[in-house]
């Protein structure tokens, strides 16, 4: 983070608004406006917003996945795979 230029006063931004847009989206750096001193928002351009929600997800579902693991919520990898080839074979062989 560049402090000089990653944290501006919403006067700035007021008043820079492009200037800020362009910079978010060329370096891709979160610029954090700030309100008598204190943090109050965050400017982010789209591709790096959704990069960070996919990266969230991704480990919220790891997180459940370790919670089910420590309750005991699994089906072994043979049990995985016979259910997936059942389910196959129902598709490719339907009964009349």
């Amino acid at each position: 983070m560049n402090l000089a230029n990653d944290i501006q006063p919403v006067t700035y931004m007021k008043s820079h608004a492009a200037n800020l847009l362009q910079q978010v989206n060329e370096t891709r750096r979160p610029v954090i406006i700030t309100q008598n001193g204190q943090a109050r928002a965050v400017l982010q351009d789209p591709a790096s917003y959704e990069s960070m929600r996919n990266t969230i997800a991704l480990l919220k579902l790891m997180v459940q996945g370790e919670e089910d693991i420590r309750a005991g919520n699994y089906d072994d990898q043979d049990a995985v795979f016979a259910r997936i080839r059942k389910q196959l074979d129902s598709r490719i062989h339907p009964k009349k």
